[in-house]
């Protein structure tokens, strides 16, 4: 067996940042902005830069959320995508959202510089391979389908990594970067323009009538404008709980031996492990990704750290892990992020999220996107990110998407009902979703002996939570909320706790 670090993200472990908790919340703003991520921060640098007045409520820490347990890849190549796009919404389609995506690249890359944020921002060539023949026809097919669409990529038949690669696509002169750096840098840039940023602050709801009001957990603010970037659309309005799936990445980080960092960024078309290097501290590392799952599904998560470590350890030269972390990520029905109004008929609230694995250009093109539209100026994009898009093709994917909660909200329940579990008899560092007494409760007995129990339903919608036993964390599979094992709130759509139930020893 592998052995593994704690969970703690290497993003989050090197970049400390002030304390923002405790700022007194404003009467009104003229934009709020829910969500201190990449989306987020990018959206009110970009608008507190136009003049506005911008409040950024994050209920945790800045960066500290998704955008801070990611790969960091900054890179148009978004997998196999743009043959996949020009098939499905047309070549010019597919164009636009590579141009999106190349904006936001070189935007970071130039504004790093200009404002002197030193995030480890590095260019790099970025591959797609295989190492089976009967891939080989795709990603021929993408290669030809990027460069159609305006990106520096060509089909190439091998890559600098220990893998038997028989064809890649490559684009070049992508980059990769520190994140948490880029974004403590944005958010210092959006305070001197004028903008309040407040940690700690978990917004509750928001009130279209009557003018937009804000419900936080420090009070009520008024907004002329506000814009839920909260990853997943904290709101449950516009159906956005059938339109998106949550999945989790994992990652793991380490030294690598010789010296030598990979110097690409490389993506598995078929395994999807993936692969970047970082000097931290003058130190070369490998950053790798893979093992995904759908949140809250019943999978020994521990044991997939360790096949990816092994990987790592294999093709990356990175013997020993001294990081991990997971990475959550929403797709949309159709691969293309939902940005613009939050629903028809909204007026002043607005929205990003679905960012598919990708939000490092994706969070970016996002917040381009939303500070042209709050302050009137027209963008080409507008149609293809339109959150309110539907066809056919999305219509299936609901169905499909609906099915699955189906399964989980009804089948986790039989299966809980069907094998009642006595509390008491929960070994050391055991969980389970049971029956105590007429309800269902969600255990845990940590390494101490103290039992925690908690509501087994998801406050969001009321599925049954299920256990991540790396992170040691209640996860919903319906719609990927994530509670800690006291029942706190660590990742939405929820906005409350799982009640406790009990605790003793």
């Amino acid at each position: 067996m592998t052995e593994l670090p704690g969970i703690r993200s290497l993003w989050l472990d090197t970049a400390p940042a002030s304390d923002r908790t405790g700022t007194p919340l404003p009467r009104e703003t003229d934009v709020a902005v829910l969500g201190g991520g990449i989306a987020g921060l990018t959206t009110a640098y970009r608008l507190a830069k136009a003049g506005r007045s911008v409040l950024v409520l994050e209920a945790g820490r800045l960066a500290a959320g998704v955008s801070g347990h990611t790969t960091a890849k900054i890179s148009t190549q978004h997998g196999v995508k743009y043959a996949s796009l020009a098939k499905t919404k047309g070549v010019e389609a597919a164009a636009m959202y590579a141009y999106t995506q190349a904006a936001a690249l070189e935007w970071i890359a130039t504004t790093a510089t200009e404002l002197g944020i030193e995030c480890g921002f590095t260019r790099a060539d970025s591959f797609v391979y295989t190492t089976k023949p009967e891939t080989l026809e795709s990603l021929e097919r993408e290669a030809e389908a990027a460069a159609e669409a305006g990106l520096p990529a060509s089909f190439v038949a091998d890559v600098d990594l220990a893998v038997a690669a028989v064809g890649a696509v490559k684009f070049a002169a992508q980059a990769h970067f520190h994140p948490r750096r880029w974004l403590l840098g944005l958010a210092d840039e959006i305070e001197r323009a004028g903008g309040t940023i407040m940690e700690g602050v978990r917004a509750e709801g928001v009130d279209e009538l009557g003018g937009t009001k804000v419900r936080t957990s420090s009070g009520d603010v008024r907004a002329a404008e506000v814009v839920v970037a909260t990853h997943y659309p904290m709101l449950d309005r516009g159906l956005f709980f059938a339109r998106l799936e949550p999945v989790r990445d994992l990652v793991v980080a380490g030294p690598v031996e010789g010296g030598r960092s990979p110097d690409g960024m490389f993506l598995d078309a078929d395994t999807h492990h993936s692969v970047r290097g970082y000097l931290n501290d003058g130190v070369p590392y490998a950053v790798a990704g893979g093992e995904h799952y759908r949140v809250g599904d019943s999978v020994d998560v521990e044991s997939r750290y360790e096949r990816l470590a092994g990987w790592a350890s294999a093709h990356a030269g990175m013997p020993r892990a001294t990081h991990r972390w997971s990475a959550h990520d929403l797709s949309t029905l159709d691969s293309v992020p939902y940005v613009g109004r939050y629903h028809p008929a909204s007026r002043h609230l607005w929205v990003a999220t679905g960012f598919g694995q990708w939000g490092m250009t994706g969070g970016t093109a996002a917040g381009f996107l939303l500070a042209d539209l709050l302050t009137g100026r027209d963008n080409p994009a507008a149609s293809l990110y339109d959150p309110n898009r539907f066809d056919l093709g999305s219509a299936i994917s609901t169905v499909e998407n609906s099915a699955t909660v189906a399964k989980f909200l009804v089948g986790d329940h039989l299966s809980a009902l069907r094998k009642p579990a006595s509390l008491a008899e929960l070994a050391l560092d055991e969980a389970k979703v049971t029956r105590d007494g007429g309800e269902l409760v969600a255990a845990y007995r940590d390494p101490d002996g103290e039992l925690h129990a908690v509501g087994a339903h998801c406050t969001h919608l009321g599925c049954l939570v299920a256990f991540n036993n790396a992170e040691k964390t209640w996860d919903c599979p319906c719609h990927g909320s994530r509670f800690g094992v006291d029942g706190s709130v660590l990742q939405g759509p929820a906005v409350r706790p799982l009640p406790k139930k009990r605790e003793r020893r």
